[in-house]
């Protein structure tokens, strides 16, 4: 349910509802802990939230910088939750360049096959075991 645009809504229950968060207890620790930011200035969960208003989402290493678009206080399917924001270009290239980071970090990580057997935890418990080793 979308309100008009001359209402306001809580940023923890607009967060929610166009899905940054799985949970509004989620949204409001990330809100608390300064994740969220409203036109430049750190967000308190109460904030009233506006149509056009300028969100900006950090979740892990990636932010998200939208444009509020419409207003929910409740969650829908993601196709309508989408709907809700746009998301400025900047933003979109930023989190592209982080995952191409990640994905390079992760490909120069050495990955192991498999889990090792028997013999081979022997090995490593005994290893652990040794003084200085």
């Amino acid at each position: 349910m979308s309100k008009t645009e001359s209402e306001s809504v809580r940023i923890d229950r607009w967060l929610w509802a166009a899905r940054f968060f799985k949970t509004r207890r989620l949204a409001v620790d990330a809100i608390k802990g300064g994740k969220v930011s409203v036109n430049g200035v750190r967000a308190k969960p109460a904030k009233e939230l506006r149509v056009g208003s300028e969100v900006r989402v950090t979740k892990g290493s990636y932010e998200f910088v939208v444009i509020v678009q419409a207003l929910a206080e409740q969650r829908g399917p993601a196709v309508e939750a989408q709907k809700l924001y746009q998301e400025l270009e900047s933003s979109i290239e930023r989190r592209q360049r982080v995952r191409e980071q990640h994905k390079i970090a992760a490909a120069a990580m050495p990955r192991v096959d498999h889990r090792p057997d028997k013999r081979a935890r022997r090995h490593l418990a005994e290893f652990k075991r040794k003084p200085g080793g």
